[in-house]
């Protein structure tokens, strides 16, 4: 009982203090400069998501991403020609340094209209961020990820899952190349 005593207050000390070998939370503000520059995009958008269709539409054009804030935001600007014309849109990416995350924000220059923030960050040199929306009024998450990442090309791939998860359908596939 003296044993119980004296070692349950250390034990109580201990848990309060949380894992011994607790790590920092990786600072990750610079993960998106890979990003900064021009870019050839060539980009495959699926017309009709998560409906069991397989038609994707053809757009080429140009990625620009400048730094903002020194680096923990960018913005970035999307103009692509397709069969139905001229599509452009705009990137907001912006770093949350207390959670240790990026906030991605999309508007259409169509209807500017700001979409749900995906929000996450990178790990073991992949990127992925999520979010809630709705299609078709039904919810749907969203994932963005990076990945294949090389100092002259990178792989975005945009998923939609109507399941919470369990599957993705890839809606929006872009290989970027910078332009030299």
């Amino acid at each position: 009982m003296n044993f119980l005593k004296a070692v349950l207050p250390l034990c109580l000390v201990l848990a309060a203090a949380g894992p011994l070998n607790a790590a920092e939370p990786r600072d990750g503000a610079h993960d998106f400069d890979f990003n900064i520059g021009t870019w050839h995009t060539h980009i495959r958008r699926l017309q009709h998501p998560l409906a069991g269709s397989t038609d994707y539409m053809v757009l080429d054009g140009t990625v620009t991403v400048r730094k903002v804030w020194d680096g923990r935001a960018q913005l970035e600007e999307i103009e692509v020609d397709g069969p139905n014309g001229h599509w452009e849109g705009m990137t907001l990416f912006l770093y949350n340094p207390q959670a240790h995350q990026w906030n991605q924000l999309y508007a259409n220059a169509k209807d500017g209209i700001l979409n749900p923030a995906l929000i996450g960050s990178f790990k073991d040199g992949k990127g992925e961020l999520y979010a809630q929306d709705t299609l078709n009024g039904h919810t749907i998450l969203v994932r963005g990820t990076w990945s294949d990442i090389k100092p002259n090309s990178h792989h975005f791939q945009e998923d939609y899952s109507d399941d919470g998860g369990k599957s993705w359908e890839a809606v929006f596939i872009a290989d970027l190349t910078r332009e030299k």
